[in-house]
């Protein structure tokens, strides 16, 4: 697939990130005993590396505040394990998807976009990715809805060690890379940003200062010509990182992924997995 970070969030990404907004994996993860706010999102997705203290979480989840993270994790672990987190994890996904998808859940459509999804993760490796390691770690479902939903995990996963690698190649920190890509217009609003990330105004602020005074941000807050530039060093060294998946499965067989999962995501979208006003999303 000849990806790129926006081909990449609308045609694959949703497919994996509405379950941390549909009410069914919640559920699940709530009646598994974990505290409802923020513990269920750092515990599922964590899961599958072991019952991990904050600071590995808040590193390789990386632009979330530690502060925040610190607050559920590692108490969450005292609350239910770490394989009943993945267990009602996969619980909730399964009912959310069947409620998203309806009837076409068993469709040939979804059991194609299965088989390509898996074959595409096969083409990952470990070295340097500890999210995509631990949940390769991961049994795989039965069911075609669910094999589809873990491939896609996968392969984000994969795709998001390979962007922290290039973050901190290129000396944008957590809260520095989420500040320059709400600057490109892409992704997250600044006010959503701040919400679930966990940031404070004051943190941003001086965040945003920090950057203006490394010439990344003008002082209307918006990238300069070197802030441009650095984030396109981010997104090429992405994209770099990313090929292997898409150069194992072959461009044909790439492409017909990508639009069944375009289709797909296209679906669960209108279906309301996801709140208004949180994304601003791409319109093609």
């Amino acid at each position: 697939m000849a990806g790129d970070e926006k081909r990449f969030k609308s045609a694959f990404d949703s497919l994996h990130a509405f379950v941390y907004f549909v009410p069914e994996v919640d559920a699940a993860l709530t009646g598994a005993g974990l505290r409802p706010g923020r513990m269920p999102y750092f515990a599922s997705r964590s899961a599958a590396m072991g019952a991990v203290g904050p600071e590995v979480v808040a590193a390789t989840f990386y632009n979330f505040n530690p502060e925040v993270v610190a607050r559920v994790i590692p108490r969450a672990w005292t609350l239910a394990t770490p394989e009943q987190v993945l267990e009602a994890r996969l619980d909730g996904t399964g009912k959310a998807l069947t409620r998203l998808l309806g009837d076409h859940v068993k469709s040939d459509e979804v059991a194609e976009a299965a088989e390509l999804a898996r074959e595409a993760a096969a083409g990952c490796t470990g070295e340097g990715r500890p999210l995509y390691a631990a949940h390769a770690g991961l049994g795989w479902p039965g069911e075609p809805h669910l094999v589809l939903w873990h491939a896609i995990t996968l392969l984000r996963e994969y795709r998001g060690d390979g962007h922290i690698a290039a973050l901190v190649l290129n000396g944008l920190g957590g809260l520095d890379a989420l500040i320059t890509h709400v600057a490109t217009g892409r992704g997250f609003a600044a006010d959503a940003a701040k919400l679930t990330r966990g940031w404070s105004d004051e943190q941003w602020t001086a965040a945003e200062a920090a950057l203006t005074e490394r010439g990344i941000l003008g002082a209307d807050g918006r990238l300069t010509e070197a802030g441009v530039a650095v984030r396109d060093r981010v997104e090429v060294a992405t994209e770099a990182a990313a090929r292997g998946p898409w150069l194992h499965l072959g461009a044909e067989r790439s492409a017909r992924l990508e639009e069944l999962c375009r289709g797909l995501s296209r679906r669960i979208v209108e279906a309301g997995a996801f709140p208004e006003g949180v994304f601003r999303r791409p319109t093609t």
